[in-house]
C-alpha cells in the first residue's frame, strides 16, 4: 500500500481515484476544486480530504493530476499551493490530463527540480472505462520512473504503456484522438449515407461491424447515432481542446493533417448548434441539420 494524493474528481478522477483507494488498496488523500465533490469522494470510498493540492500531496509517495487543460494543471501544481510545493523527494507525479507535450516536459523539469519524479500519463476509454477500471494509458518519461508508478496505475487501467521519453504519452494521445476524429466522421457519413439510401442501419452495421469497416465507434455508437442521441460520453467542447492540441503541435512539428483540421471545423459547426456537451458521435447531427 503507498500514499497517493488525486488531484481533479471530475466524470473521470473520481471513479480512478476511486480504484486506487479499492482495487489498489492505497492509502488515498483527494483534492477538488469544489468541495463538494471532493467530500462526495471520500463519504463514497474513505481515505482523506486536502483543502488545497499542496495539503493533499503532503507526505505522498504517488500523486495523480486529472483536470482539464495545460492551465489547469499549472494551477494545481507549480502555483504557491501547487503539489510540487510539499511533494517530498523521490515521490512521483503522474499525470492523467490530456494536455500539451511541452507542459509535460516543464512539469518534469519542475517536479526534477523537487527531486521528484514524473510521468505524463493521460488515458483513453473514457467515462466507462474510468468507472470499470479499463482505461488504457499512454506514459512518457523514464523506464526506472515509469517501473516505479505502472503497479499503482494497474488499479484503474488495462494497459499501460511506456512510449518514449517526457512528452510521448501526450504525444500518443494526439495520435489517438487523430484516429478517433478520423473514424467518428466516416461512421457518420456512412450512416447518413444508408439513412438517405433507404437502407436498415442496423442490419447493415450487423453485417459491416465483422470486416474491415468495423472498429469501435461502431459497435458502440452506431445505436445512439441511428437514434439521434448524443449524451453518452465524451463532449465535444473537449474533443475540440484535444484537437487544438493536436493541430498546434503539427505546425510546431511540420506534420500536415488536412483530415483532422476538417473534423475539427465540422464540431465547430456542433458547437454553433448548441451541441458543446454532446459527445463526439454527434457529428452526424451536422449532415442532418438540412434534411
Amino acid at each position: 500500500m503507498a500514499k497517493v494524493a488525486f488531484i481533479g474528481l471530475g466524470v473521470m478522477g473520481f471513479p480512478m481515484a476511486g480504484h486506487l483507494r479499492q482495487k489498489g488498496g492505497h492509502d488515498v488523500v483527494v483534492y477538488n476544486r469544489t468541495t463538494a465533490k471532493a467530500e462526495a469522494w471520500v463519504s463514497q470510498f474513505g481515505g482523506a480530504l486536502g483543502k488545497t493540492p499542496a495539503e493533499a500531496a503532503k507526505d505522498a509517495d504517488f500523486v495523480f493530476t486529472c483536470v482539464g487543460n495545460d492551465d489547469d494543471l499549472r494551477s494545481v501544481t507549480t502555483c504557491p499551493d501547487g503539489v510540487l510545493s510539499s511533494m517530498k523527494a523521490g515521490a512521483i507525479l503522474i499525470d492523467n490530463t490530456t494536455a500539451s507535450a511541452e507542459v509535460a516536459r516543464e512539469l518534469a523539469e519542475a517536479a526534477s527540480g523537487k527531486g521528484c519524479g514524473f510521468i505524463d500519463a493521460p488515458v483513453s476509454g473514457g467515462q466507462a472505462g474510468a468507472e470499470n477500471g479499463v482505461l488504457t494509458v499512454m506514459c512518457g518519461g523514464d523506464e526506472e520512473t515509469f517501473a516505479k508508478a505502472k503497479p499503482v496505475i494497474d488499479a484503474y487501467a488495462r494497459m499501460v504503456g511506456l512510449m518514449g521519453p517526457v512528452g510521448s504519452g501526450q504525444l500518443t494521445k494526439m495520435m489517438n484522438q487523430i484516429c478517433i476524429a478520423g473514424v467518428v466522421q466516416g461512421l457518420a457519413e456512412a450512416i447518413h449515407f444508408g439513412k438517405k439510401a433507404g437502407l436498415d442501419i442496423e442490419k447493415v452495421v450487423e453485417v459491416i461491424s465483422k470486416g474491415a469497416a468495423g472498429s469501435w465507434q461502431m459497435e458502440n455508437r452506431h445505436k445512439t447515432m441511428n437514434a439521434g442521441t448524443y449524451d453518452f460520453g465524451f463532449a465535444v467542447d473537449w474533443m475540440r481542446k484535444d484537437l487544438d492540441i493536436v493541430l498546434r503541435e503539427a505546425k510546431r512539428n511540420g506534420s500536415t493533417l488536412p483530415l483532422t483540421a476538417l473534423v475539427d471545423q465540422f464540431y465547430g459547426d456542433v458547437q454553433s448548434m448548441g451541441g458543446n456537451r454532446w459527445d463526439t458521435s454527434s457529428l452526424l447531427a451536422r449532415l442532418e441539420r438540412n434534411k
